[in-house]
């Protein structure tokens, strides 16, 4: 089975139960044979967080969304000092970071799968009404063997399957491509590296045939 990478945004768990619910999902998506990636939890780099998120979100194929309780607070109001001041009561909101991520992976063209916790505050990319699911769950292990979740997951995993980015990552082969096209799928830095070797070799090539032809 071709394993796959998948972008996985979720925030630093607060407590034992938001763990083992996340490690619940990360076995559950290897056990499908795609493999999580998230930035501050398995993958670092010395890079700005946001840079790091971009450049790991290009590497995957596919993007799933944990969004769990971060922030919670008993009393509040919303639009306060205007004519449409609402009061707020018992509200949770996850990290924005699963906002961000989701809206960077969505431009990129990613298949988008949502997971929210029950109570928290529905609102932007975790809505329902866009072009992915959003299933509101439990973050309990059990809630994983629905099946309304198997069919979610199984749909989304199609997706990522036939996804342009997974089939741009299966051609890119480097034994199959030609001269022109592995230069080509090169990075600048990669480029200007593989030259300066080149004219190392050939130097060296020159200046040894010198020696034996040479006298």
């Amino acid at each position: 089975m071709n394993e796959q990478n998948v972008f996985v945004s979720v925030g630093g768990t607060a407590t034992g139960q938001q763990e083992t619910f996340v490690r619940a999902v990360e076995e559950r998506l290897r056990s499908e044979g795609l493999i999580p990636h998230t930035v501050g939890r398995n993958t670092f780099s010395a890079d700005s967080p946001l840079k790091t998120v971009s450049q790991l979100i290009d590497s995957c194929s596919g993007t799933v969304v944990i969004a769990l309780e971060r922030t919670h607070f008993a009393v509040g109001t919303d639009k306060r000092g205007g004519p449409k001041e609402l009061p707020l009561l018992d509200v949770k909101l996850a990290t924005p970071w699963n906002q961000i991520e989701a809206a960077m992976a969505y431009s990129r063209g990613h298949p988008l799968l949502v997971i929210v916790e029950q109570g928290v505050k529905a609102e932007g990319l975790l809505e329902r009404g866009y072009d992915w699911y959003v299933q509101y769950l439990s973050p309990e292990p059990s809630a994983l063997a629905t099946t309304e979740f198997n069919g979610v997951l199984s749909s989304w995993k199609q997706k990522v399957v036939q996804s342009p980015h997974t089939k741009k990552k299966a051609s890119m082969d480097p034994a199959e491509l030609s001269v022109g096209e592995l230069l080509g799928s090169m990075k600048p830095a990669q480029l200007w590296s593989l030259l300066g070797t080149a004219a190392a070799l050939l130097a060296g090539a020159f200046a040894l045939g010198g020696k034996l032809f040479g006298g």
